[in-house]
């Protein structure tokens, strides 16, 4: 099959990928030239696991292109994938100007039938709009379907859950454009994907009613971890007891300084936005938000209880992404953690294995440390951000011997803070007792 994504951005580059790894003819379209430049040199514009050895292998077996000229791609393809970004508005709505842009550009250019895709985080009501636009700026009276088809790629994994996901949903008006949806899918039924098939509305909502149930899990989790940290309770024993729950899960129940990243911040904001315009109050939501933003202060306040003044002082970060295996400081919990110990007077020596270059755009006032132990030379603390793999072997007495002082803020629990003091370090962690060992 025939396929065009519009937008190279994360969404768009994996899915065009993926696509034609199950064997469809690609074009991937973007308006920055400098990018389907790169894409064409081989260059990848983010860092995903495994996405650049999969572009390589698609672009050489023919599959898989790039280009800037959004008509010739339309034309040549059955299924048009909108791919581009919604960024939050002031008050925290979707910016669709995007969304309908693209819409009308494909409208222009239908030369036929066609099935246009919304790939991209929209609010309900957006397929709807995109009709509109699409049956005002059709040059021609080509018939066409909208079909939503929500993603639920995890930054870090993104190839793995294209490739096996948890499920499918399209949302379509038509059953011929269902019939396309699901052949394209076709791949995936060797594996029993399930294929949820249901209106746009619901499709759009089930993106966002996702990722606020997610979000949700993680705020509980940091109430629950500040509230153990002031009755001496282990949040890792709560969150095992709560977890083994099959009802509960034990998936997102790991305490730490916050949700960051370019899909919960926003697709919270943007849904609760979307009840606010309806006359509806989303109240879970709302406080989800309040908590995750506060739970940013309250990992301030712990380093600096933890340290005392900061003023003169050497802080080693480790970790800067908002995740691990990604370079994504969107939201990064990291970014307002480091501009408020650069505001008490510290100097801040940082490592991440793969964000730092992103990091200096935002913020170009720290330290760069090529690894873990440059970080630690002369720091009178560490403090851990990003829960990186290769954090959580290192060697502490090596640590140790080059700190000036022994001082430790974990942020997200890598550690025992038993064995943490029997090696000698003053250490602190999210609702974990300093006598506690994880089990």
């Amino acid at each position: 099959m025939h396929i065009c994504v519009i937008g190279t951005g994360y969404v768009g580059l994996v899915t065009g990928t993926c696509f034609s790894e199950f064997g469809n003819d690609v074009i991937c379209v973007d308006i920055d030239e400098g990018k389907i430049a790169d894409l064409n040199k081989g260059k990848i514009p983010i860092f995903e696991p495994g996405l650049d050895l999969l572009v390589a292998k698609n672009v050489k077996e023919g599959r898989l292109t790039f280009s800037t000229d959004l008509k010739n791609a339309v034309e040549r393809s059955l299924v048009i994938f909108v791919a581009v970004g919604t960024p939050p508005n002031e008050d925290g709505s979707a910016d669709l100007q995007h969304v309908e842009a693209v819409a009308r550009q494909v409208a222009e250019s239908m030369n036929g039938y066609k099935v246009i895709v919304n790939k991209s985080t929209v609010p309900v009501g957006t397929g709807n709009r995109v009709r509109e636009i699409v049956e005002e700026s059709r040059k021609d009276n080509h018939s066409f379907a909208v079909v939503s088809n929500p993603e639920f790629l995890r930054e870090g994994s993104a190839v793995e859950d294209f490739m096996r996901p948890n499920r499918v949903v399209i949302g379509a008006e038509s059953s011929e454009s269902v019939a396309i949806m699901k052949e394209l899918y076709s791949p995936l039924y060797l594996i029993e994907t399930p294929i949820v098939i249901t209106n746009l509305e619901s499709a759009e909502l089930i993106k966002y009613a996702a990722n606020a149930f997610l979000a949700t899990k993680i705020s509980f989790i940091n109430e629950v971890a500040n509230f153990c940290d002031e009755i001496g309770a282990n949040v890792h024993h709560v969150a095992k007891g709560m977890g083994l729950d099959k009802r509960i899960g034990s998936k997102f129940l790991h305490p730490g300084p916050g949700f960051g990243g370019s899909c919960f911040p926003k697709d919270t904001r943007a849904l609760a936005g979307a009840g606010r315009e309806r006359g509806f109050e989303f109240s879970i939501i709302d406080a989800v938000v309040r908590v995750n933003d506060r739970q940013r202060q309250t990992m301030i306040a712990k380093i600096r209880t933890t340290i005392g003044s900061l003023r003169g002082k050497t802080i080693g970060v480790l970790g800067l992404s908002f995740k691990p295996n990604t370079d994504d400081m969107r939201e990064a919990p990291s970014v307002d953690i480091i501009k408020a110990l650069l505001q008490d007077g510290a100097t801040i020596n940082a490592f991440d294995p793969v964000a730092a270059e992103n990091a200096r755009q935002i913020m170009p006032d720290i330290n760069y440390c090529k690894d873990t132990y440059e970080t630690a030379d002369g720091a009178d603390a560490l403090v851990f951000i990003t829960e990186w793999n290769q954090f959580r072997s290192l060697d502490l007495e090596r640590i140790k011997s080059l700190m000036k002082q022994p001082v430790i803020v974990d942020l997200r629990n890598i550690y025992d803070p038993a064995k943490m003091a029997d090696c000698g370090f003053k250490y602190a962690s999210v609702g974990r007792p300093v006598s506690a060992t994880v089990r």
